[in-house]
């Protein structure tokens, strides 16, 4: 039996015209009101504008895609590159090709990130693409697959781009923890010991990925009993960077090298280095990770593990339209490559 707007009032406590101005978004509600409705449509699996049986291989022009933070280059590159395949295909300029990207910016919110694959849901979307590493707590893991799995049920194709698999989605993984691993393994041969680790939050899957990455790199030299007291975590910003790297070297001031999990970071490690009187890398090596825009025209130039953010933007949106065949099981592997450049050398006898 179709869910009707009447089910969604009874469910959340509230009038069906109070339903009404919480989807039409024209009226003023009170925010724990629209929560609650908002929650019911969830959970009911509520369509608008008709029963879902109907709507079922119905979607729109419309593509969704999540990022954490747009203004972060990582995601902005990735969230350009999707929306460049949005177009009409070669040779068919207006033939009803073309389609609508809409950038959700999360916030890194995990509530944030399930109300946007609902709205979208309710829109029909024609593709969802989630960017980034997914939050590590098994009750949101479980809300996004079962959201993915709705989505894809209403006809709705699902792409991740740089995260783990889930069903009924394509994945575009990146190996975070190849390239971290590579890249440790390029200061352990100039011969680094001493090595710090800024890492991002503890409860997303690129921080993990990354850091088992460098941790087994480590482990393989046998130099790894100061792992855990040599890693510091922050957030994926400059910020955080700087902050860390000072705890760093609180923690041991003999540091010959920090390992940063992403570029912005490595600058603000960079900048807590100059201020500490500490030399770019006559003093200590310095690494980050993605090789963004700005990695080669730092001062100096940023060794760092390139991921080809562009390229499987480009990929995940042509997916998204199915423009090109699934991989193999529905999972492809983004290779990492290394970038050693001069802000990595020997640490100093």
């Amino acid at each position: 039996m179709a869910v009707t707007l009447a089910d969604v009032a009874a469910r959340a406590r509230v009038s069906a015209a109070t339903v009404s101005r919480v989807l039409s978004g024209n009226y003023p509600v009170a925010e724990s009101t629209r929560a609650r409705v908002l929650r019911a449509v969830d959970d009911l699996e509520y369509v608008v504008n008709g029963p879902a049986s109907a709507l079922a291989a119905a979607t729109s022009d419309l593509v969704g895609v999540l990022v954490n933070d747009i203004a972060d280059p990582f995601f902005g590159i990735i969230a350009g590159a999707v929306q460049s395949e949005m177009g009409a295909p070669a040779g068919e300029p207006g033939r009803g090709g073309e389609k609508l990207a809409v950038i959700c910016n999360t916030g890194g919110s995990p509530e944030r990130e399930l109300n946007y694959l609902t709205l979208l849901q309710r829109q029909r979307a024609a593709a969802v693409v989630l960017t980034g590493g997914a939050v590590e707590h098994p009750g949101h893991a479980a809300a996004v697959a079962a959201k993915a799995s709705r989505l894809a049920a209403s006809g709705t194709r699902v792409v991740l781009c740089g995260r783990p698999p889930i069903e009924d989605a394509v994945t575009l993984t990146f190996d975070n923890r190849g390239g971290a691993r590579r890249l440790t393994e390029h200061l352990l041969t100039l011969g680094h010991r001493r090595i710090g680790y800024v890492a991002g939050p503890a409860d997303r899957t690129t921080t993990r990925h990354r850091l088992e990455g460098h941790r087994a790199a480590l482990a393989a030299a046998g130099v790894d009993e100061d792992a855990d007291r040599l890693t510091v975590h922050g957030l994926y910003d400059r910020a955080s960077g700087y902050d860390a790297t000072l705890e760093l070297l609180r923690r041991d001031r003999g540091l010959t090298a920090v390992v940063a999990a992403n570029d912005t970071i490595a600058l603000g490690v960079c900048a807590a280095l100059r201020d500490q009187g500490l030399r770019i890398p006559e003093d200590v090596s310095v690494a980050g990770f993605d090789d963004l825009p700005f990695s080669a025209d730092a001062v100096p130039a940023l060794t760092t593990v390139r991921l080809p953010l562009h390229e499987a933007g480009v990929r995940a949106g042509r997916l998204a339209l199915g423009r090109e065949p699934q991989p193999p099981g529905g999972v492809a592997m983004i290779r990492a490559e290394l970038m050693a450049r001069a802000s990595t050398a020997p640490p100093r006898v």
